[in-house]
């Protein structure tokens, strides 16, 4: 079971790394990125989870969940907050 939610965690990363590549302006391409990468690492890290031998590993996977989560968020904000001021506009179609 373990093994089925790490494989089904790799498509969200890879959604997310052609978002980046293929849309348009920086606030769609965070939006894939975030949203894609934060549900695959969760895939991912609970297969792991399954798979964790002890209470310990368990707990540390956890916990580097719960800091991904965070700092892909701050980050995210960072960024977008910074392009705001940059003024740039987001895409529309014209």
């Amino acid at each position: 079971m373990g093994i089925i939610l790490i494989i089904l965690g790799l498509p969200f990363f890879l959604s997310g790394s052609i978002g980046l590549i293929r849309l348009p302006d920086i606030y769609n391409r965070l939006h894939a990125l975030t949203k894609a990468d934060n549900v695959g690492l969760g895939f991912i890290l609970l297969g792991l989870t399954l798979q964790a031998d002890n209470l310990t590993s368990l707990f540390k996977l956890f916990f580097i969940w719960i800091l991904v989560l965070i700092a892909s968020s701050a980050s995210c904000h960072l960024i977008a907050r910074s392009a705001i001021r940059k003024g740039i506009k987001p895409w529309s179609r014209q």
